[in-house]
């Protein structure tokens, strides 16, 4: 079925795709980067929407696939040939017969491999690129031999855009301003760095006062522009990559010429995706900082980062599962993370087979061994937790895909008949 989907149902969901933005003439917002496309898509679909009928890519539908089907305003057939049969047909019927199409998509850009975004480029046309964060060793790195090989695959975005196309781009990440040094089109930057066209500043993670302990309940920061300084508040989540979400989504807005007092409004519409370093209630009166959608160095730092400053003396229980595709820069990286989690944490709990290298680090650092476990599978975690947490705990669960973190979750959420709501993966085919 894969080679089938490559040799035959991919270039014609591409052709439809171009078909229809042909017909429809929608205005494009594409989001790339190594860390925070789904959030800033997310947060960049919510400002949209409030000026206009729009779309945005479902999930993380970033791929060959994903980015026609998102276009079509289909959803993957996974292996079933009816559906994609079924998907075929509906983008033949949304290019030759009258639509409602979306005036805007916002639609998520990725790379696993070499080359990915460039054959993107070379049939979607956008308003506007967003270059979110590069990180110093990314996630697929293995595929592309270096660092260097992925930013430059990071910037075959720029080929996407229009004559009169704008670049929005992460002010605070030194190579993606070497990116948008290099365009010669209109560029506006975001950041919380003095000189960010769009600057943030006085950025805290909120709490409220719970039986136990203060709960940390959402994050907060102020936005600079021009003359006018305007708070922001996101509930429900932790960690900085939200407010670099917003503070893109911002940028977005005022490059196309939105108010800037609609386009705060508008932000209370984003709502940040599961296993994104969402509060989820633990058992025990415990809080969960679920963020096992995926995983990468940059992001598990930012984790560890959000953990650490959360205010308040009850326990910090760090879960960790192995970082994949990360090459010859793996062992180093899992070690490095290890001591960054032994600087503050209670306890740290490791899965999968990279995560002894995490433990490696951890014990490097001067976290006691006897505070280190080591577990294979996610759900055998989650089932140890259950019986060490304690009222007050705040336990952090991230790892890579493949290691299904979420599972680790459900067997410590107060309310694990709301799995299929809360957390990341619950459909058919992956459960």
């Amino acid at each position: 079925m894969k080679t089938l989907l490559k040799k035959i149902i991919i270039p014609i969901l591409q052709l439809e795709a171009k078909l229809i933005l042909r017909k429809y003439k929608p205005r494009v917002v594409v989001v790339t980067g190594n860390v925070g496309k789904t959030s800033s898509k997310d947060a960049i679909y919510a400002v949209l929407k409030n000026f206009g009928y729009a779309r945005k890519s479902y999930k993380s539908y970033n791929s060959e696939i994903g980015v026609p089907l998102t276009i079509l305003g289909a959803s993957s057939g996974w292996s079933d040939p009816v559906l994609w049969l079924r998907n075929l047909f509906h983008g033949l019927s949304v290019w030759l017969l009258p639509h409602e199409y979306p005036h805007w998509l916002a639609l998520e850009v990725g790379a696993d491999r070499p080359g990915d975004i460039e054959k993107i480029s070379q049939w979607l046309f956008a308003d506007v690129a967003v270059l979110t964060r590069l990180a110093k060793v990314p996630v697929h790195v293995e595929y592309f031999g270096s660092p260097e090989k992925v930013f430059e695959e990071k910037e075959q975005i720029l080929k996407t855009l229009k004559d009169d196309g704008i670049l929005v781009a992460n002010f605070d990440d030194e190579e993606i301003m070497k990116i948008a040094g290099g365009y010669r089109g209109r560029v506006v930057t975001y950041g919380f760095s003095k000189g960010a066209d769009i600057c943030a500043g006085s950025f805290r993670i909120r709490t409220e006062k719970g039986r136990a302990f203060e709960k940390p309940i959402g994050v907060s920061f102020r936005l600079a522009y021009g003359d006018s300084s305007l708070p922001i508040s996101i509930d429900g989540v932790v960690g900085i990559q939200h407010a670099y979400a917003a503070l893109g989504a911002v940028a977005v807005g005022i490059a196309l010429g939105f108010n800037p007092v609609k386009i705060i409004e508008a932000l209370r519409d984003y709502e940040p995706q599961n296993g994104r370093m969402k509060l989820i209630e633990g058992i025990k009166d415990s809080i969960i900082i679920d963020d096992s959608y995926n995983a990468s160095p940059v992001a598990v730092n930012e984790g560890l980062d959000a953990m650490a400053s959360i205010p308040g003396n009850g326990r910090k229980i760090v879960v960790l599962g192995d970082m994949l595709e990360l090459g010859k820069y793996s062992a180093a990286e899992h070690k490095q993370v290890g001591v960054k989690a032994a600087s503050f944490c209670s306890m740290l709990i490791t899965v999968g087979l990279r995560g002894r290298q995490i433990a490696e680090g951890a014990l490097g650092g001067g976290l006691n061994e006897e505070k280190i476990l080591q577990f294979d599978e996610s759900r055998e975690a989650g089932l140890y937790l259950q019986n060490i947490i304690k009222e007050g705990d705040i336990i952090l669960v991230k790892g890579s895909q493949g290691l299904r973190m979420e599972r680790a979750v459900e067997e410590i959420m107060a309310h694990p008949h709301k799995a299929s709501e809360l957390l990341v993966r619950q459909d058919k085919e992956w459960r």
